[in-house]
Order: structure tokens, then sequence, then C-alpha cells
């Protein structure tokens, strides 16, 4: 399919600076939704919902996205939520007002006498969705854009003097279906708004201008070619003179103009020393085009930025300028809390970008959707690498390939995305969308992907994002490299393998032979900030965590909520740290793109993000530590394993992923092996000649005996390459645990039967430790647990494991004086939480305070407990959901846990509060 030029008139959304005669449109409109009557006034740019017009929410409000849990709809848990009055919604954040269906919006204008005759375009930046236009009583045409501006030739029906504009807007999904859940259009994010954004005006041009610039980076010829679009609308051919100027070179071009559109090839030469674009030095040069007549007067001019780069595969690789580039990305997926669509100003989305850059990101994948020119501009200034979809995610409620409208649709706005946004050197990689479904997917996107690399190559281009992976594509986006996959629950490598930091994607990717960017990775949950509710004073109010606190407050932990936070932020920060490590350790890997950096508020509710829906930090993990591992430079350890005996030796191999502006040369790399208080162990250095660009690079191999460390301890590998740290925790237990001194009389049993009650009676010391799949299922054993946090959201997976977000404990407590740890899960927890199962504790005592903790999801907020105490009779009884009966003799963590544990029941401080009866310990078993 040859793709035709549809937006011949984009010169009226070009560079950021451009001043041409224009009447602003923005300010006061005549609105209603019954165009009978007029009997509102809007304010534009905005929307409805910013205008607080609109219906309240109900429970038949017609939203726009999947819901995957019904339960809101019928379960008596959310009954209150329901009620007139008090709606609240859990499965995204919830809009002031909401509408969908056609609005009128009119306008009265003045038309100046010097417009006469002259080329008048309407410019709408970004509009939600379908806009209709009249002028007075004659009705001009319709766009449909989502992606890029809606732009209407007026220059047939405009005289000077007043007219009347009438804009129609439909925010309803009709024929064309992009995908109920696409970012463009759903409620899940940034909502389905209806109204106009960003500038909104009448411009004038003269009869013979420039409509558009098309820009060819070329650096090996240090040149630009520039496809300059023409428009003569006079009725007789023009001859002008076109000049191409950018600094300081210049050229000029005798054209002769037809009636209508012409095109104009011309080369710039930008003399020897040029500076190229990229994510270091992102060098913008500004291209102005004049337009000649033939007694000099320029008649038209326009100036565009660009950059001096070329983004292309070389060998399997992904190169900029001829540099490896490791793209380290994470999505937008549009969310805009404050005001329900997205800034059109630079300043927001610098905002953003600056908070993707202090992270270590170079690149952002934009899910199912096209952001407005700001976030182009913006990314040119900042040297961030952009991958733009085509306003689709074609699954759930529809198909491509398939004969649909929406086949044609995408066609279109890829058509107008690379014809408004083309010149950009921040727009690097183009896609149709997200994860399509349709049996004729794979032909429809082969002939998309062979078309738009026939047509313009200053870009990548990928079928979809996630699949398929198609032979004509330039680099595969795949869901398959990483530790936690989609339906993988406990088998994942996070959950399902001993702790280690070796393996990588190398096999999987050996399949193919162009570059592989991992797919989504990540989608760690943290439990959500409820502070943050209080900086939702916009359009979007975050009823979904007023239930969540709503439903913590009523199971009497509210005065956790920090706690937990904090607690599972460390574990999701643990989490993302596993993922975008085994990306780096992977040769030739194209890289990644997180879900994500900042939370997802829809879906459900996915709380994946260490920074905010506004992009703020929760207060678990700085820039500056997430850096240590997401950055051009990151040193790496393979270690086999994290958990260690004192007579075993610590062996790994250091190595550096490196994709920094140039190589390094003559540089010291460092090891350490340091305790907790930072006393060093072992350490060691290595000269490095060179260190290429690129990433396996081995710089040595460690190898240190642990036989000194004679008691339990934490310790913390640093890895320091040229100023560039990364560190590792391991732990290191005795071989042999010593006998602990009055061991004789604790009683260590599965279950209470007769003979342990009258030992209890009696005033016995008992550790009950539940055999894994004893736990009775009304007592938490229908709980999942896992060693990782959440995946994306229970709510949205309908219940993939694991079922909680780590524990939470006193690092002090006397009980785990034998068992270093911090108040939060690392991996000397793994162990326990893969044999274990939660107790739900307040269906045996709501006075019990558990020495260990679980911290559950948000949507049920039950008191969950990994280890607890009571007195049961004369007896005092300890009460483990994790199982020491299994393969003790090879879970060292465990046998190390327990000796900590019974060392504590033998002592004086094991004194437990809380009475209970027998009963109730007994309901923990199950029947079998």
């Amino acid at each position: 399919m040859k793709i035709k030029t549809l937006v011949l008139f984009s010169f009226l959304w070009t560079s950021c600076s451009q001043q041409v005669t224009k009447i602003d449109l923005s300010g006061s409109w005549q609105f209603t939704t019954d165009s009978t009557r007029w009997d509102n006034t809007i304010r534009l740019p905005g929307s409805m919902t910013s205008n607080g017009l609109g219906e309240d929410i109900t429970v038949s409000t017609p939203w726009t996205g999947g819901i995957v849990d019904s339960a809101y709809f019928r379960s008596d848990a959310y009954a209150r939520y329901r009620e007139s009055g008090h709606i609240k919604v859990p499965f995204w954040l919830q809009p002031v007002k909401y509408y969908k269906g056609v609005a009128w919006y009119k306008k009265e204008i003045t038309v100046p006498a010097g417009w006469e005759q002259q080329d008048i375009h309407l410019f709408l930046e970004r509009c939600h969705w379908e806009t209709r236009l009249w002028v007075d009583d004659i009705e001009v045409g319709m766009q449909n854009a989502l992606g890029a501006p809606h732009q209407y030739d007026l220059s047939d029906v405009l005289r000077p003097g007043k007219h009347t504009l009438t804009l129609r807007i439909d925010n309803r999904i009709k024929d064309i279906d992009p995908g109920e859940n696409s970012h463009s259009i759903s409620d899940h994010t940034q909502g389905n708004w209806n109204g106009v954004v960003g500038d909104m005006y009448l411009q004038v041009r003269p009869k013979v201008n420039i409509a558009r610039t098309i820009i060819y980076p070329d650096i090996s010829d240090k040149s630009v070619r520039v496809k300059t679009i023409l428009r003569n609308r006079k009725k007789s051919q023009a001859t002008a003179l076109l000049a191409l100027e950018a600094d300081g070179k210049r050229m000029q071009k005798k054209v002769t103009l037809q009636p209508g559109t012409n095109e104009v090839d011309a080369v710039l030469s930008l003399g020897d020393e040029i500076r190229l674009w990229d994510e270091f030095h992102p060098n913008l040069y500004q291209l102005k085009v004049s337009l000649t007549d033939e007694e000099q007067n320029t008649t038209d001019s326009r100036e565009e930025s660009f950059g001096m780069r070329d983004f292309k595969v070389v060998d399997g690789c992904i190169t900029v300028n001829n540099r490896p580039v490791f793209l380290r990305g994470a999505l937008d997926c549009a969310a805009f809390p404050k005001t329900g669509y997205p800034p059109t100003d630079q300043e927001a989305w610098k905002r953003i970008f600056t908070a993707f850059q202090a992270h270590g990101l170079n690149h952002v994948r934009f899910h199912s959707w096209c952001p407005p020119e700001a976030a182009f501009c913006a990314a040119d200034e900042m040297g961030l690498y952009l991958e733009i979809e085509c306003s689709s995610w074609a699954n759930q409620s529809t198909t491509i390939g398939d004969g649909r409208p929406l086949d044609r649709f995408i066609w279109d706005e890829s058509e107008r995305i690379v014809a408004t946004f083309g010149n950009h050197p921040s727009f690097c990689m183009m896609m149709y969308g997200n994860e399509p479904a349709g049996e004729g997917s794979s032909a429809y996107l082969s002939g998309f992907v062979s078309t738009w690399k026939e047509q313009d190559n200053r870009r990548l281009y990928c079928s979809s994002a996630g699949w398929p992976a198609l032979p004509v594509s330039d680099f595969l986006s795949d869901p398959a490299p990483r530790i936690q996959g989609w339906g993988q629950g406990l088998r994942s490598i996070i959950n399902g393998q001993s702790p280690r930091t070796d393996y990588d994607w190398s096999e999987y990717i050996s399949r193919f032979s162009q570059p592989v960017v991992s797919h989504e990775i990540g989608q760690w949950c943290v439990y959500p900030n409820l502070e943050e509710i209080s900086k939702y004073d916009g359009v979007m109010r975050p009823a979904n965590l007023e239930i969540f606190r709503e439903t913590l407050q009523k199971n009497g932990m509210i005065h956790l909520a920090d706690s937990f936070l904090l607690a599972s932020g460390k574990l999701q920060a643990l989490c993302y740290k596993a993922d975008i490590e085994a990306a780096l350790r992977t040769r030739n890997f194209g890289g990644f793109q997180l879900l994500g950096l900042n939370d997802f508020p829809g879906q459900g509710t996915a709380l994946v993000g260490v920074l905010d829906a506004f992009w703020e930090e929760k207060g678990y993990i700085s820039p500056e530590e997430y850096r240590r591992f997401c950055a051009p430079t990151v040193p790496l350890a393979r270690l086999p394993k994290l958990i260690y005996k004192n007579d075993e030796t610590l062996k790994a191999r250091v190595e550096v992923a490196h994709y920094g502006e140039t190589p390094l040369k003559e540089i010291t790399a460092e090891w350490t092996l340091a305790d907790t208080s930072g006393s060093v162990l072992r350490s060691e250095q290595w000269e490095v000649d060179s260190l290429p660009i690129g990433n396996n690079f081995q710089l040595g191999e460690i190898s240190a005996s642990l036989a000194e460390i004679e008691t339990p301890r934490r310790l913390v590998l640093e890895v320091a390459v040229d100023g560039k740290k990364n560190s590792w925790n391991i732990w290191v237990y005795p071989s042999t645990s010593p006998k602990v001194e009055g061991e004789e009389n604790i009683r260590m049993v599965d279950r209470l039967d007769a003979v342990t009650l009258k030992a209890l009676n009696s005033g016995a010391s008992v550790l009950l430790s539940l055999k894994k799949g004893d736990l009775n299922r009304q007592m938490g054993g229908d709980i999942q647990v896992g060693f990782s946090s959440i995946f994306w959201n229970t709510a949205w997976t309908r219940g993939q494991a694991p079922h909680t977000l780590g524990i939470l404990c006193n690092p002090e407590h006397p009980a785990l004086s034998e068992f270093p740890t911090e108040y939060y899960s690392d991996y000397q927890w793994w162990d326990a939480m893969s044999h274990s199962g939660v107790i739900e504790i307040a269906r045996v005592s709501s006075q019990i305070s558990p020495i260990v903790r679980v911290i559950d999801d948000w949507f049920t907020n039950r008191p969950l407990a990994l280890l607890f105490e009571v007195k049961v009779g004369n007896g005092k009884l300890l009460v483990s959901g994790i199982d020491f009966w299994q393969d003790m003799d090879k879970r060292t963590e465990a046998r190390q846990l327990l000796y900590s544990l019974k060392k504590y029941m033998a002592s004086p401080a094991f004194t437990p509060a809380v009475s209970v009866q027998a009963e109730q310990i007994q309901r923990l078993v199950s029947d079998k």
C-alpha cells in the first residue's frame, strides 16, 4: 500500500516558535449537548469535565474501557460505594463529571479585510474525538485524528466579516473502534473526555505558500535533504525563489509552481563540522525556508528545528549515529490526574522527561497513543528516544487486519502523525499500537511496516508492542525476556527459583535476527500511598484510593499504611532491579520498556511505579539509588546464589554494561565485600585499558572465602567502574547452628493434637509450624504467597499469584536476633515466603500483633501473619506459617530462622501477651 500524503497543510503546526498572522480562538464558547438550544458556555482549551459539565457518576455510567473484575457491581463489600450520592469506583480514577456523546461548541468570529482570497485554515491542536465543523450554515467536513491536530481548510468559505464557527465533537466509539482500552480514548488513564486542548486558532497564509517541509538528515554526507510542499492557490503558474538556510549555510533554487500542490527537493550542505543529536548531546539546528516572488519580496517563510542523527539497526544492534544504544525505557500511558487530558506545554513535558532521565532512562514508549507537539519539542531538547503508536490497542473489543474501519484509520493516523511530527529527531520509532488481535493482523502489520520502511527511513518500525514477531520489523517487542511473565504466577524466575543474578535472555533472543526490546517488564506493585490522596485536586478523584483507605481503617491497620508503603516499596525496587539487570546482562539486547516508572491508575489500579501518578517520588528509593542499576554505565555481578554458608566460597563474575557516549580508557574497576557497618572484608582492583561500548564486558572473577564469618550476617558486594557503583546483598550463615540451650523444652509440632494441648496446659513452650498446604482456606490458606510483589494487580489479572506484597517486621524483635533482616523483604526471605501460608490473624484474635506480618493486597486489606505468638492455657505458643519440615537439609535460611526462633523461645523474652483458646488455633489446620 502506497502511503498518500493526506496532511498537506501541516504547516499550521510546525516548530514551537513560529509566529504568523492568526486569530486566537481560545476563551469562551457557546456550548450545548442539545443543538436546539444553546444555554451554556464553556472555556476552551479545555474539556467538558474541566468545565464541570457532564453527568454525575452512577453505577450505570457508560465507561469506556474493559472492567475485568466485576465484583464492584455485585459484591456486598462494595455496596456502600454503589449508593447514590456516595458513588466510588475502585478500578480507575473517577472524574468529577462524565459525558460520552455529542457536544456542540459555537463561537462568533470576525475575519479581517486583509484575509480576502488568502489561504485560511482552522487549527485545533488536540480534539477528543471526532469533530465536524460548520462555518455559518455550511458544513466544512469531519476530522477524527486522535494523535494529531484537526485542521480545516476554510479558504473557500470564509470572507472578511462576521461568521459563526460551530464545532460538533463526538467522543463515542462508533464504526471506528481503536480498542476500548486504548490509552488514546479509555477511562483507564486520561479518560474519555470531550473537548479541545492546546492551541486553537485561524491562520492566514498568502496564496502561494509553504505547506510543509520534510527534513531528511544525512550524517554521512553532512547535509539535509528537504522536500518542500508548496501550494499555489492562483489559477495560473507562479515563479518563485525557494531558499533554505541553517547554521549559516544557505542555498536557493528557482521554482515554477503550477496551480495546486507542488513538491520541490533540495539539498543543503552543513559543512565539514556537524553537530550530531543523541541522548548525550541533543544538538538542534534551525532550518529557515523562505519563498520569494519575482520582485524579491518574501511571500512566505517558516522555521523548523531538526537534529542530525540516524537511528538504525547494524549487525543486529540498534545504533544512534553508528554507536550502539541500549534502550532503557518506560511507558507513558497518558495518565494526567489534574486535567484528564495531556499537557500541551513544554514545561509540563520537561518535568515528566526529567523524571525519566533522573532514573537513568533514555527512552519513552507512548502506549497506544501519540503525545502533542510539546512532548516532541521537549524530547528534542533533552535527548530522549520516543516510540510512538497510532492510537490503538486493537484487542478485547476489536481486531485489526480483518477489514474493519479501524484498518483504514490506523493508516490514516500514522500518516497524520508522521506528517505532523516526523521532523523531530526524538521521533525514533513507530508501531501500529499495542498487543493486537485478529486473524489477519500479521499480514496487515507486515504491509504496514514494509510500506513505512520504504516511505520514510528516518526511524525504525516494528509491527506492534508485544507481538507479533514479524521478519519485516526492524526490531522486535517481545514479552518473554522478563523475570515474571503474564500467567507465570509462582513459577517465574523470581518466585520459582532460588535467588541469583547469573541468568540472562541470550538463549531466548538467539532465535531472532533483529534486536529484541523486552515488552512491559516489571509491573511490580507497591502498597498505595494514602497520603497521595490530597494531591488529587483536579478533575480526577482518587475514589479507588479512598476505598482502599477505608477498608484498611475498617480492618484496624490504618496506622500501618505508611509502613506498608515503605516495606512493599523496598520489595518493589528489588524486583525492578532484578528485571533491569537481567536485561543489561544480555549480550546484544535491544533494551527494555518498563511498566512502569510511575503508577498506572486504571485497569483495576496498578500501582507499579516507584513514582506516583504525578511523577513524584514515594520515599523508598531515590533517583540516585535507581541509577545504580539503571544508567548508561552499570557494573554487574553474576552471582550463582545470594545465600551462603560460611564453609563456602563466594564466587562471581564481574562485568559491565557500558552504553556511554564514548569507550572508556585506562580506568580502574574495584569490588569490595563489606559488612553492614561498612567494614571491608575483601577487596580487589582491576586496571582496565579500554572498555568498549556494549555489554558483557568481563572485568574479572571474584573468589572470596567466607570462613571467617562466624555469625549470621548480611554482607554487601559492591562493584565500582569509573565512579559508577552497583551493589548486591548476600547472606552468610553458619554451616552448623549451635544447640539452643533449653531446646529440649520446646515442643515442635505441625498441629495441636491432644498430647500438645496437654503440654500447653502444663505450661510448655510450643512451636507450631504449619506444613505448606495445611492451612485452612478459611484462615488464609487460599492466599497464594510468593516472594515477589504483586504482578500488575489481582483485579485485572483475575487473581494471578502472588497475592501479597512482602513482609513487615521489627528487625529488633528478639525472635529475629539470629536472622539479620531489615523491616522489609529481601532475598533472605525468599525461602520462607516460598514455603509458607499466611494466616488471617483477625480470625484468631484481633489483639495479636504479629512478629512478622505479610502485607496483603490492597483490595482486601486483611491482617496477615507469618509468625505470631500467643498464650494458650498455661503454655506459650509461637505459630509459624512457614513450613519448617520440608527439605530442611537443603534450606540454609530456613534452618537459620528456625534456630533464631528456638533461641527466642528458650529465652525469658518469650512472653506472649495475648491469650487465645486452643480451638482458635486448631482451626488453622484444615481437615484432610
